[in-house]
């Protein structure tokens, strides 16, 4: 492909990047989507090329900064502008009214209340200068926050750049959330993983703004709504109702539910109103804010040391319902994992009616004594996931039965095992249909292969019907085999095809985390891809190398390891290999070494000529493994500004330290080696780069 001009470049660059923001504001904040995922794609993709052909026309505003940086070593603190307080609680109508009197007793009069839904998340304050986001920070302890910028690049529906051009600073303030339907897939990924699993979707979104690794962070599907204007070049907004205007004029995400309250009945009336209502939101509510509209008036009421006196944050209480567990039946899992279920009475919570509890393990069971007929008090923790609170001891009748998980596979037969220092007891039989089953769901799922089309009942019918035995298996449907489902057409039979003709094109870090491999998730299978480049290499990769590779470690490493040595394992990864599977990603073989084939390299502190992850693919272009950590192994640390605590490490290790300037010459003089004694065609080593979808 020719590679255009600057000129040429610079002016495509400026129309891609316009064109891609309007489709994230589409996609993201007004979910009103105009294109196709493949068409976004191939604009991302254009747009990946041309950065990449001209680096010096990137900049940080760029959509293709999301993806996520290099990782940090920890987060500076940063002193806020002004300080971020918090608001005053409200738990009762007494509350409510008590406020409402000494805003009025302050003022003289009870101005309108600007009515907002209270997300249950984390506050963070943004800066934006000349239209463009430079820093953003978490409330920390209100007067000083951590500095998550790469972090909050991340977000989609935060805007990069503003949909116009305001000179000087603007800071606003609002709530990074995770929604429902993530936070449960999240959840459900880490369940399967064997991960401990995040209490709500406030804990789970603090704890993703929060990672070292931004590209942890853009794997979360974090959300943010912003509610405030702190500094800014603006003239006429007087009162709170104009800011949310304002805020999305500019192109920021605003909830919607907010209302102008005239007075006290008013106000009290839409907290009544969301009491319920905010149950069919895609995030969690767990309040509502009165504000007093007339931001001239927020001066007059002042505020406590901590809090403002022109607001109040009202909670709702937890709603929680007493039921009876009918039964308590066996889920067995991907990994074979047998999970109690409680079976319970419909009962109506939180917006739904739920029949079902996870009672995880028999640990669990036994720690809460939980039993066959009991009445249980239920509650969704964070609004979305079905838990048993405790038991009602006090009615029982004696007809209440203990439970134990069954010695045997309830599915299969085979005598269950608990492996030493694990809580669940486990399946061991990788033929039984039930981990077949889950195994292909996951498989085909949309953050692994995206077979579109084979859902949980087909899957179910394959398996039953002993046309799916192994993962290779679905690769040699057709059509015939297809029409024998019950309710399958000759459309959807065809559709089913395609997708699976479609799926043999994933990258490989999609084909890892499909496979299901214990605790190497999306972005372990990932980092796998990028540091081995191939199925063939990560096989024949030892634990101890694994372990060293930046973000695996020794738990992963020994899983990874283990799952590769199993025959049954290698043999459906040659299947796949031969029914057209991308196994490898498309890196040119070199017919000699590569100069720094096998080393470590380590980076530590901030690179001024590069990204982190940009030094990375250059060293991983030249054979090395980038390693989070020193060791003796390790052929050479890259020592940036601010540089942390591995550069003690490597000193105490003897081990070769280099400033950047040395680096770059380092690698400049590995290239130029290379090039001199490869063959034509074989000048350069390239890396494909993983959607940044």
């Amino acid at each position: 492909m020719t590679v255009p001009s600057r000129g040429e470049a610079s002016r495509r660059i400026a129309i891609l990047r316009e064109e891609l923001a309007r489709h994230e504001h589409l996609y993201y904040v007004l979910d009103r989507p105009e294109i196709s995922d493949d068409v976004y794609d191939s604009l991302m993709t254009e747009l990946l090329g041309l950065e990449r052909a001209w680096p010096d026309l990137v900049e940080p505003d760029s959509p293709t900064r999301r993806v996520g940086g290099r990782p940090v070593e920890g987060f500076e603190k940063v002193e806020h502008a002004a300080p971020m307080l918090s608001l005053e609680n409200g738990f009762s109508e007494e509350d409510v009214r008590a406020f409402l009197a000494r805003v009025e007793r302050t003022l003289g009069r009870l101005p309108p209340l600007s009515g907002e839904l209270k997300i249950d998340g984390l506050a963070v304050s943004l800066l934006y200068e000349e239209g463009r986001f430079v820093r953003g920070l978490t409330r920390g302890d209100g007067r000083f926050g951590e500095d998550v910028t790469s972090n909050l690049r991340t977000i989609r529906s935060l805007p990069l750049r503003l949909r116009e051009a305001l000179p000087g600073r603007l800071e606003v303030r609002g709530e990074v959330y995770m929604k429902k339907e993530d936070f449960a897939s999240l959840n459900a990924e880490r369940e399967e993983e064997e991960l401990p699993l995040f209490a709500n979707p406030r804990n789970a979104a603090a704890g993703s703004l929060r990672q070292l690794d931004p590209a942890v962070t853009a794997s979360r599907r974090l959300s943010v709504y912003l509610y405030q204007i702190v500094e800014a070049p603006l003239q006429g907004l007087t009162s709170q109702s104009a800011v949310l205007e304002r805020l999305r004029e500019l192109g920021f995400p605003v909830q919607p539910g907010h209302a102008l309250c005239r007075d006290g009945d008013e106000a009290l009336a839409y907290l009544e109103r969301w009491k319920e209502e905010r149950f069919s939101l895609p995030y969690v509510t767990d309040g509502a804010v009165l504000k007093v509209d007339d931001i001239a008036a927020w001066e007059t009421l002042g505020a406590t040391a901590k809090t403002p006196r022109w607001a109040l944050a009202f909670k709702y209480p937890p709603e929680e319902k007493k039921t009876r567990i009918r039964e308590i039946i066996v889920s067995v899992g991907r990994t074979g994992a047998l999970t109690p279920v409680a079976l319970l009475d419909p009962v109506p919570l939180s917006g739904s009616v739920v029949q079902r509890a996870s009672l995880h393990n028999q640990d669990e069971v036994d720690r809460k004594d939980v039993r066959i007929g009991d009445r249980v008090i239920v509650r969704k923790a964070g609004e979305i996931i079905p838990e048993i609170v405790a038991v009602d001891v006090e009615a029982r009748d004696g007809s209440e039965r203990p439970f134990r998980l069954p010695e045997r596979c309830p599915v299969c037969g085979a005598s269950s095992v608990r492996l030493p220092g694990e809580a669940v007891l486990r399946c061991p039989n990788r033929s039984c249909p039930a981990q077949l089953r889950e195994g292909l769901r996951h498989f085909a799922s949309r953050g692994a292969m995206d077979i579109r089309g084979l859902g949980e009942k087909i899957v179910a019918q394959l398996v039953d019907r002993g046309l799916v035995t192994t993962l290779a298996d679905l690769y040699e449907l057709d059509r015939e085999k297809l029409l024998m489902l019950e309710r399958m057409g000759e459309k959807s039979a065809s559709n089913i095809i395609q997708a699976l003709e479609t799926s043999k094109k994933r990258p490989l870090a999609r084909l890892l985390a499909a496979l299901g491999i214990r605790y190497a998730g999306a972005r372990v299978a990932e980092i796998l891809a990028q540091a081995f480049g191939s199925v063939e290499a990560l096989a024949a990769a030892s634990e101890e190398t694994l372990a060293d590779v930046d973000g695996v470690g020794p738990v992963i490493a020994a899983s990874v390891a283990a799952f590769f040595a199993d025959e049954a394992n290698r043999r459906t990864l040659d299947r796949l290999a031969r029914l057209g599977l991308r196994t490898s990603e498309a890196r040119r073989a070199a017919s000699v070494p590569l100069p720094w084939e096998g080393r470590r390299v380590v980076f530590t502190g901030e690179l001024q000529r590069a990204t982190r992850a940009e030094a990375e693919e250059r060293v991983r272009a030249l054979g090395a493994l980038p390693s989070s950590s020193v060791s003796a192994k390790t052929f050479l640390v890259v020592a940036g500004e601010k540089a942390g605590g591995k550069l003690d490490k490597a000193r105490a290790a003897s081990a070769a330290i280099v400033d950047e300037e040395t680096f770059w010459r380092l690698v400049g003089e590995a290239e130029d080696l290379f090039r001199s004694t490869a063959p034509e065609g074989e000048k350069e080593v390239t890396v494909e780069n993983h959607d940044p979808r």
